[in-house]
């Protein structure tokens, strides 16, 4: 059941973090893709009372047991070291852009 929600979310939100509001990592990420201009859905685990069994599915899911958890496009990006190197690599804003998260600026020029 809990990789059914896990990924219903994934598959509703151009952008999903799954997160701990107490996890520096998880921070760090949103912070970037806040800083990018990104719309994201973050899935706090520690605050959803399904949160230990949403992480367990997301492991079978993703072979990734840590936060944050982070899905573009209903494709899982990984963690913290991934989007930042994805986002150093220049892949972050069009991953982004394609999924709708971010508008295309170059479109409005």
């Amino acid at each position: 059941m809990a990789l059914n929600k896990a990924k219903e979310i994934v598959s509703s939100f151009p952008v999903v973090i799954f997160s701990k509001t107490y996890c520096g990592y998880c921070r760090k990420a949103k912070e970037l893709l806040t800083h990018l201009g990104a719309s994201f859905k973050v899935i706090e685990l520690d605050e959803e009372k399904d949160g230990d069994e949403i992480q367990s599915a997301l492991t079978q899911w993703t072979g990734q047991r840590t936060v944050p958890n982070v899905f573009i496009g209903g494709k899982h990006i990984g963690g913290c070291d991934a989007v930042l190197e994805t986002h150093q690599e220049g892949k972050l804003v069009p991953l982004l852009t394609d999924a709708g998260a971010i508008a295309n600026t170059y479109a409005q020029m």
